[in-house]
Parts: structure tokens; sequence; C-alpha cells
């Protein structure tokens, strides 16, 4: 497959970089193929000041609509672990969509693996800020 389509180009904070590169250390046990594979995605991202990242990149506590290859529909805000609630549609960074969606722009198709081991896709469809307390 091409890799173009299975990896393309991502855009993130340095400040979500700092803060998801500790959190992909610190769950290296725990986790180790979602920690490598985040590390592995915030190594290749191209990396931008807040204000410099387009509203339509998936950042932390953005919401996400996008669609999978099993053509579910989904609208989920990307969160921290301790955030992540599947009833508020709270999605976790550390699980695998969570890891795949972080740096997408609006558009774009990223392959990743599943907990079974199955090779996967999903497209952004749109991108929100997150609402404001």
């Amino acid at each position: 497959m091409n890799s173009d389509i299975s990896r393309p180009p991502i855009l993130i904070s340095d400040a979500d970089k700092l803060q998801l590169s500790k959190l992909a250390r610190g769950s290296a046990n725990r986790l180790p193929d979602i920690a490598d594979e985040l590390l592995f995605e915030l190594e290749r991202a191209e990396i931008c000041q807040p204000d410099e990242i387009p509203p339509n990149v998936v950042m932390m506590y953005s919401i996400v609509r996008f669609t999978t290859d099993k053509g579910a529909d989904h609208r989920m805000q990307l969160v921290y672990p301790e955030e992540a609630d599947v009833i508020q549609d709270r999605l976790s960074i550390l699980s695998p969509i969570g890891t795949a969606l972080i740096g997408l722009s609006e558009g774009q198709i990223m392959q990743w693996t599943d907990r079974a081991g199955q090779s996967r896709w999903l497209k952004v469809v749109t991108v929100e800020d997150c609402p404001a307390d």
C-alpha cells in the first residue's frame, strides 16, 4: 500500500508534542504498542506553535467527526486517558484510533491497527474546536 495514504503528513503543536511525549513514555510499560505508535507519530509530525495550527487539524480536545472502513460515522472529542468516557464520546489519545487521529486534517485518510492487530482506516470529515467551559 502507498505509504502516503497510510501515513499522511500531520501537524502537532509544540505544547501537545511535549505533553504527549511524556504521556507515551509514562505508558510504555502498560501499553507498549500504543505508546510506541504515539511516539512514532510525534516524531514524524511537523511541529508548530499552537496559534499556527489551522482550525481543521485535530489537536487535543478537538471534536472530530470521522468515518471508518467499517462504514461507521463517529463524532468524538480527543482527550487525555483520565478524561476518556465512551458514553460522553470522549476518546483517549492512548487508544489506537486516538493516536491515529492526532494531527490529521479534514479530508485526510489514515491507516491504523486495531487492538486485534487488523489494519483499518479512518477519514477525518470535520474538526471543531473544543467548546469553551
